[in-house]
């Protein structure tokens, strides 16, 4: 389940709640949740949130916008983030088809700077996966389809985009998308490189 750009040891720490299960991950603040599934001969059904248990969780951030793409098999988007003030939580999870999310921590100060860590995120496990404010986001799509989705704390502003090259050797992220497969938007192939960024946060 996880990588990252230094050597990390992953002991998951879970916190079972009556409708999903918590995992905290070696980043602080980023956590992949795995929602109870009721299953039978008809299909599932899955809370896929609720305000009141995600607080209990840890997770308290008030979401205002929803969004939905879908991509073929080979695409790779990111590294993205929103400066300040228009910063974003996420939380985000695979619908349809399976995807590796990777999440950057970009905090000043924080133990973990430049480090980053990744999930597979699929229809069949149901997985979500908290993105604090202060971390790069992207994501691989490793089957034929995926229909992403994610909730944001924050309204989207296009002045506020910012990026981190998603090749960037420092981090050394292993997308599981062979480099001649991978498709990515001409916007991607220029964003910063971690030793040269910006850094807003």
């Amino acid at each position: 389940m996880v990588n990252s750009k230094k050597s990390i040891t992953f002991a998951p720490a879970f916190t079972k709640l009556s409708s999903m299960e918590i995992i905290k991950t070696p980043i602080e603040g980023l956590v992949v949740i795995e929602p109870k599934v009721f299953a039978d001969a008809r299909g599932y059904f899955v809370e896929t949130y609720n305000e009141e248990r995600y607080r209990e969780a840890g997770i308290d951030a008030q979401f205002v916008q929803d969004n939905q793409s879908c991509s073929s098999y080979g695409v790779v988007r990111g590294l993205h983030f929103q400066k300040p003030p228009y910063t974003q939580a996420k939380l985000v999870s695979c619908t349809v088809g399976r995807v590796l999310d990777v999440a950057v921590d970009l905090r000043k100060g924080s133990k973990t700077f430049g480090q980053w860590f990744s999930v597979e995120l699929s229809e069949d496990n149901h997985r979500q996966f908290f993105i604090p404010r202060g971390f790069a986001h992207g994501f691989s799509v490793l089957s034929e389809k995926a229909i992403f989705t994610y909730k944001c704390d924050n309204l989207y502003h296009p002045e506020a985009e910012g990026g981190l090259l998603l090749s960037d050797p420092d981090l050394n992220i292993d997308w599981q998308v062979p480099a001649d497969k991978r498709i990515i938007s001409d916007k991607d192939t220029k964003h910063s490189l971690l030793k040269d960024l910006d850094n807003p946060f």
